[in-house]
């Protein structure tokens, strides 16, 4: 089985999968007229086509560091299209309050799914985040010698003799 196969089998890529031809069938249902709602139906399908994408993207790479930025980035569009779900209650016209909430509930399955996922991660195989944002806990920094710094490039080493 291919690593795509892989990934697509995943339950969490799944799910996602599923929230995504949720947001659309929900997109298809909201009135075109309003410009509050063409906006909402824009960031509704953004959001949902982008949790996909970085599932696939975590799951392409090994290094946590970068598993975990698509995890960040992943929860932060899971949080978006929650709240951009619920806004629909408030609007006036919009009667289809139950698929809102299950569009919801399904949001909170897949955090749940999320949880287990991101904790399956293997804290071992990183790489100094120098941002300090994506080190796995505990994790120690290297020391100052073991960082490259841009002193440590010579542009000549690329071109040995080759002064013509």
């Amino acid at each position: 089985m291919s690593r795509l196969d892989e990934t697509h089998n995943l339950p969490l890529f799944q799910k996602a999968e599923l929230i995504y031809q949720l947001v659309e069938s929900l997109v298809a249902s909201l009135p075109d007229e309003d410009t509050y709602i063409q906006d909402t139906k824009h960031l509704m399908q953004e959001d949902a086509m982008i949790i996909p994408a970085k599932i696939a993207g975590a799951e392409a790479g090994e290094l946590y560091s970068i598993r975990m930025q698509n995890a960040a980035i992943i929860r932060e569009n899971a949080m978006h299209l929650y709240d951009q779900v619920g806004s629909l209650r408030l609007y006036k016209n919009y009667r289809e309050l139950e698929y809102v909430e299950f569009i919801r509930k399904e949001l909170n399955n897949f955090r749940l799914l999320f949880i287990e996922w991101v904790a399956s991660f293997d804290s071992n195989n990183h790489i100094w985040d120098e941002w300090g944002l994506f080190n796995p806990p505990g994790a120690i920094p290297p020391s100052e010698q073991d960082k490259a710094t841009d002193n440590d490039f010579d542009f000549n080493d690329f071109f040995e003799n080759d002064e013509d």
